[in-house]
């Protein structure tokens, strides 16, 4: 017995919520298409139909945004379905009973046909003929061609709102709950617009079968009248005439008003303000206009022959209407001066209480440890409300670093710099300049890759990121300047490669004590015995960031940080020297090591020292290790200089051959001629013998000597 009084409660919540309610009006208009309907229950319906019109337009004038009336489409939809089962009710009763009289079809028909005819079955005609117009021609036509285009420029504008809220994102402007809302909101305009501009074509179509119906009920009505009823021509004309004007204009009616809906929703503004209020903001906002406006119309007015009173009555209006316009902008004008005089007048009486605030270590900014700085004229680059696209590549950056090295990039702090030239910027790390350039916003760059078919004509500069030949030229020329085979970029590009390369070189002055914690807190939830014997019992944090910083300083990314910890663990107990560790450690990682130089190739091309060289480099090392200082390895000048001309010469010579420039040593002289070629401008990396895997085969192109 509960059970059931439960069932018969949740089915009535449900009628009175509405979830019953369209499938039954739709069952509804279905049975008028096929069933008979008497002519009391087409006046209730064509009541219903007006009344749903009108207050379908209220709710679309005092909505504050388009997407407010979201259900806007289906209810158009369902309107003209309704609008259109009952022309085909009317029709049948009217073809059925129409030679009975004016009423046959009901009194709203009657109504309708004899107010608008007022005796004239012409003017009827003409009048209703007007009404399909207007609303054929003029208001259907235009909200579908607002609704197509705001569906496509909705559409285009997908990719840039989704960019900006990432960067907002990013930049922590939002939450992650906020995103996804604003996302959703993009996502539901999208879908609206693109629902108006279908629903539109119904209430155009819906113009158009207005107009066949009206044809075939008049020459119907006049063929059943005169053949089966015997009525004469002017009578049959009369009554089906009546009837037929009557039944357009009641359907015809609230078709113009739902289009009318139709247009103010797609020609809404997302401003979170009704219509009136837009309106009497917007246009009597300022006097100018009426003033103009009265002005006109009393000029109007006393022309000889004008009518002086409807002229001079407006202009009166609007003259009444400016000066209560610029009373109210005085009053708003005093009140905002009282409260700015009232608020001076409080931040003086608090500055002369206040005292003098001791100093704090709030007032000591931390250092940013990635910064971005832009000239004035750069700024819409990295504004998400101007389309800038910098932050949303700035971020991709972060990502793919990230997920590279092994580590979480920081956040580049973005700011403007007056000092800087107007188009110019300067990134800098751990608060020191890194880099700078100046870049031509309204411009692309051409850079030169080393092979190119002509010149082009701009401004000739160089690459900042890869300091390669390049010119600033109009966008217009990129077409040509491809043909020629420059590589065309845009600005926002030049910026976020130049940022790429110097994170990319110096990633490892960004790791620090938090992040290394935080890369053993990720280890721990998968290896928790490795994390607990490595730190701190054998490797302090301090040992192991250094370890870090040397891999990552050769560009040797640190995700695997499971076999990092298990070789520390391993080698720690017998040295607790940094350079000796990282050998260990780059022993261990040497299958990453060479994929991310040669990737799957077999045949590893290198270079290789001259035997008499690697000798001399050899005691070189052992003289300072018995010295006890491993770092004191002097070179003679005139040995040193020859080997770094060698050096950049090899490097030269495999870039070319599009091969990777690599120096192959012994172990004992990697770590000293790695840092030898660091402080060169030769792009060569410099391995061991013992970082070679055992299923590569070696192949010497040169020897340094």
């Amino acid at each position: 017995m509960n059970a059931s009084n439960d069932a018969q409660s949740v089915s009535l919540r449900s009628l009175t919520r509405g979830n019953l309610g369209v499938p039954i009006l739709l069952l509804s208009i279905l049975g008028m298409m096929t069933l008979p309907v008497p002519p009391f229950l087409l006046d209730v319906f064509f009541s219903f139909n007006i009344a749903l019109a009108i207050v379908v337009l209220l709710v679309a004038v005092y909505a504050m945004r388009p997407l407010d009336f979201a259900v806007f489409p289906t209810v158009l939809l369902v309107a003209t379905l309704l609008r259109l089962a009952l022309n085909v009710a009317s029709t049948r009763v009217v073809l059925l009973e129409g030679h009975l009289g004016g009423d046959a079809a009901g009194k709203v028909i009657q109504s309708f046909g004899e107010v608008v005819i007022g005796g004239n079955y012409a003017v009827g005609l003409v009048v209703f003929f007007i009404l399909i117009i207007i609303n054929f021609v003029v208001v259907t036509k235009g909200a579908g061609r607002i609704s197509e285009v705001s569906a496509r420029f909705t559409l285009d504008a997908m990719p840039g709102k989704q960019m900006a809220i990432d960067a907002d994102l990013n930049s922590g402007l939002i939450n992650q709950d906020q995103a996804r809302n604003r996302r959703e909101e993009i996502a539901s305009e999208a879908d609206f617009y693109g629902s108006m501009d279908g629903a539109s074509k119904f209430v155009r179509g819906d113009a158009i079968a207005g107009i066949l119906i009206l044809v075939v009920n008049i020459v119907g009505g006049l063929a059943i009248g005169m053949a089966q009823h015997e009525l004469e021509f002017a009578r049959a004309m009369e009554v089906y005439s009546l009837l037929t004007i009557g039944d357009g204009l009641v359907a015809q009616i609230p078709g113009l008003l739902l289009s009318t809906s139709a247009a103010i929703m797609v020609t809404r503004v997302s401003d979170s303000k009704d219509m009136g209020e837009q309106i009497t903001s917007q246009m009597f906002g300022s006097p100018k206009a009426l003033l103009v406006a009265a002005s006109i119309l009393t000029i109007m007015g006393i022309i000889p022959g004008m009518p002086h009173v409807a002229f001079l009555s407006l202009a009166a209006v609007a003259f009444y209407l400016v000066y209560r316009i610029d009373q109210k902008t005085k009053q708003k004008k005093s009140e905002l001066l009282q409260v700015e005089a009232t608020r001076k007048e409080q931040e003086q009486q608090q500055t002369k209480k206040a005292e003098p605030v001791e100093i704090g270590w709030d007032d000591v900014q931390p250092v940013d440890s990635i910064g971005l700085e832009v000239g004035y004229r750069l700024i819409p680059m990295v504004d998400k409300g101007q389309g800038g696209e910098l932050l949303g590549r700035i971020k991709g950056i972060r990502k793919k670093l990230s997920q590279e090295m092994g580590f979480l990039i920081p956040s580049v702090h973005i700011r403007d710099n007056l000092d800087l030239a107007p188009t110019g910027y300067r990134i800098s790390l751990l608060g020191v300049a890194a880099g700078e350039a100046e870049i031509y916003p309204d411009r692309e760059l051409a850079i030169n890759p080393g092979q190119v078919f002509g010149k082009l004509n701009g401004i000739k500069t160089k690459d900042p990121a890869f300091g390669l030949e390049a010119v600033w030229v109009d966008p217009n020329m990129k077409d040509q300047a491809q043909t020629l085979g420059y590589t065309v970029v845009d600005a926002s590009t030049v910026v976020a490669t130049h940022i790429n390369q110097i994170l990319l070189k110096r990633t490892h002055e960004l790791l620090g004590h938090d992040e290394v914690q935080q890369m053993l807190d990720l280890l721990a939830k998968r290896s928790p015995k490795l994390v607990e014997e490595l730190v701190p019992d054998t490797v302090s944090i301090n040992l192991l960031l250094t370890v870090l910083k040397n891999l990552l300083m050769e560009q040797v990314p640190v995700r695997d940080m499971r076999t990092i910890a298990a070789t520390l663990a391993g080698f720690a107990g017998k040295t607790q020297e940094p350079g000796a560790l990282t050998a260990e450690v780059r022993v261990a990682l040497k299958r990453t090591i060479i994929q991310n130089i040669y990737g799957s190739d077999i045949k590893l091309p290198a270079i290789a020292l001259d035997p008499a060289m690697e000798q001399l480099l050899l005691k070189s090392v052992q003289q300072a290790q018995q010295s006890g200082n491993n770092d004191d390895i002097a070179l003679e000048p005139g040995m040193a200089e020859k080997l770094q001309s060698a050096l950049v010469e090899v490097a030269q010579k495999q870039e070319l051959a599009g091969k990777p420039a690599v120096l192959l040593v012994s172990a004992p002289l990697r770590e000293m001629l790695a840092k030898f070629t660091r402080y060169t401008s030769a792009d060569i990396q410099v391995l061991s013998y013992a970082e070679i895997p055992d299923d590569k085969q070696i192949t010497i192109e040169g020897t340094v000597g």
